[in-house]
């Protein structure tokens, strides 16, 4: 071996071992790595930042952005309102959500169309009564399979598409993923719905949807605003759709003054305010779903149209809003932003929220865009609670969201531009009309997978430029003369499975597709079925919490043990190792 291969693998083996170890960022690895890399002189340092300009990484950036759109337009609640129901067997429940999630996982990326989707799953666990771990990792599956089905769905697909660009002159298109994944994904999701989900331990474990401890219930008021579906019910009439979401209507508010008793047999006209009771979540989610409004919003166009944030926070001894009220302190007028409900140690009151005198230890309910609240909040001397922000779904755009990303997909696959100036275009018109805010865009990319990516593509093109990745090859090659194609195919793949359970699956992308492309080279057949084998096994990673941040996401809600994930990860890797091979070697013939 030559000195640059010795070099890097010796570097790419501390590189595996310290990302295993897991105790050090794998951001920050991934860039020592590199500039280790440059001093031992195996790659040019004009070279060592070209990784951070590769089209690849750009990509998933702007994928996650669009995802964050997507969340913010409430794209998700337009079928789960048709897919969730307490009452539904469990079987179901998860084959209807699995499909969902696959769906999502398509469009979007997988780990969005998770956190869209869980919150969901673990309120549908609790009104049924049932562990949600029965059903979250099924979930956590069903989107990782389903992220499988097109360019976009996953980060390792995108990857091997430039790669193949790199390599051959043209990267795998949108769709070309899609028939082996369809496949894959319908068989695995047939699996976690009838027996899957068998395998998993019952875990009696209370999920935590909020992210924190709970400062009470809020009463808070929401407007009644034109062309409502809610004008000309009755009060009562709403009941269940309170109890759906976890919300009790205490009363009516019309012409300015509070009805007497909870007005069940008032009709709601244009203009009234409803008072309601529930976690912050709960009422904006009621607020989205009976065609309400925040109060005030009718007044300040700043309220519409706009990325908003709910934020809870204490009121000190010393705040400016002790003993003074919302409309006292002109708050929507001032700082643009309204006091949406107020938490006082479970006591209702029968004052209007915004009439209601503040008192020390109360926990104000404040909506409004992200930076005006973060200033109202600094204004007033209340202290915010750590991770108790929630983001206010813009229902009115979720319909403009999907068409805008619908027409990007569009004009990628037809030619007329790039995936990656095709998804900034539409990144570009979400943050014109604000279905992103100009903050959200940057804190929607996670930085961290894109530092990996950057750093590890020169590290991986010089260990191919050395020859590393050929010796490899042939290596396997001849390890396995005597074995069929077919059969050399499956043992890449059940290596890189292996790799990606226990490393970032973009890590184990950079280094698996230079070595299956030199395979096939050795073998003299296409490499295509070699770089979709490696794609389909770098995404699979179903034994272990740390393979996929998906299965890292539910760890916790779940109430999931490491030794849990193999139960139901082992035979279902076995099955897509099982069914992608032939349909791989069907799809994209040797």
């Amino acid at each position: 071996m030559t000195y640059e291969q010795i070099y890097l693998f010796t570097l790419l083996g501390f590189v595996f071992a310290f990302l295993v170890w897991g105790r050090i960022r794998y951001d920050l690895v991934a860039l020592v790595a590199l500039v280790v890399a440059v001093a031992g002189g195996v790659i040019e340092p004009e070279h060592a930042f070209v990784g951070f300009g590769h089209e690849a990484v750009i990509i998933i950036a702007l994928v996650l952005i669009v995802s964050r759109a997507m969340m913010n337009a409430g794209a998700v609640e337009l079928v789960a309102r048709f897919v969730l129901s307490a009452g539904r067997r469990l079987s179901a429940h998860i084959g209807i959500m699995s499909v969902v999630g696959a769906g999502l996982s398509a469009v979007i990326n997988n780990v969005a169309a998770l956190v869209m989707l869980m919150t969901l799953d673990i309120e549908a666990a609790e009104k049924a009564k049932r562990p949600v771990s029965q059903s979250l990792m099924p979930l956590s599956f069903a989107t990782i399979l389903g992220g499988m089905i097109t360019l976009i769905g996953t980060p390792p697909n995108i990857v091997i598409a430039q790669f193949r660009e790199r390599a051959l002159g043209e990267p795998f298109s949108m769709f070309d993923f899609s028939p082996v994944g369809i496949v894959c994904a319908l068989v695995g999701i047939a699996f976690v719905t009838t027996v899957g989900w068998r395998l998993i331990p019952q875990v009696e474990h209370r999920a935590s949807v909020g992210g924190g401890g709970d400062t009470g219930l809020f009463v808070a008021e929401a407007a009644v605003k034109e062309k409502s579906g809610s004008i000309g019910k009755l009060v009562s009439d709403l009941y269940p759709l309170g109890e759906e979401h976890d919300i009790t209507i205490l009363g009516l508010v019309r012409g300015g003054k509070r009805l007497p008793g909870f007005s069940a047999g008032e009709e709601i006209r244009k203009g009234d305010h409803l008072v309601l009771e529930g976690d912050p979540k709960s009422i904006e989610a009621f607020i989205g779903a009976a065609e309400l409004d925040a109060p005030g919003s009718e007044k300040n166009e700043g309220l519409r149209g706009r990325s908003l944030t709910l934020v809870e926070a204490i009121v000190p001894d010393n705040a400016r809003m002790v003993g003074r009220t919302a409309i006292g302190l002109r708050l929507l007028y001032r700082r643009g932003v309204t006091l949406l409900g107020v938490s006082r140690q479970g006591k209702r009151f029968r004052e209007r929220v915004r009439k209601l005198p503040i008192k020390p230890g109360d926990v104000v309910l404040l909506l409004g865009p992200e930076s005006r609240v973060n200033d109202a909040a600094e204004w007033l001397g209340v202290l915010p609670l750590a991770e108790k922000s929630h983001t206010v779904i813009q229902r009115g755009k979720a319909f403009f969201t999907i068409g805008v990303f619908a027409v990007a997909v569009f004009l990628s696959v037809m030619g007329f531009v790039p995936l990656a100036i095709a998804l900034a275009g539409a990144v570009a018109v979400y943050a014109l009309f604000n279905v992103v805010g100009p903050r959200e865009v940057y804190e929607s990319v996670e930085w961290p997978v894109i530092v990996l990516l950057a750093c590890l593509i020169p590290l991986g093109l010089a260990l191919e430029e050395s020859g590393g990745t050929a010796l490899i090859a042939e290596a396997i090659v001849a390890q396995t003369t005597a074995l069929p194609v077919w059969a050399i195919l499956a043992i890449l793949m059940v290596v890189t499975m292996t790799l990606s359970d226990f490393l970032n699956n973009v890590a184990t992308t950079l280094i698996a597709a230079p070595i299956g492309m030199s395979i096939a080279g050795a073998l003299d057949v296409s490499p295509d079925p070699f770089l979709m084998g490696v794609a389909v096994a770098a995404s699979c990673a179903f034994l272990t919490p740390v393979g996929h941040k998906n299965n890292t996401i539910i760890m916790g809600p779940g109430g999931y043990r490491f030794g849990d994930y193999w139960r139901m990860g082992l035979p279902l890797e076995i099955i897509i190792i099982v069914v992608s091979v032939p349909s791989i070697l069907f799809f994209w013939p040797l």
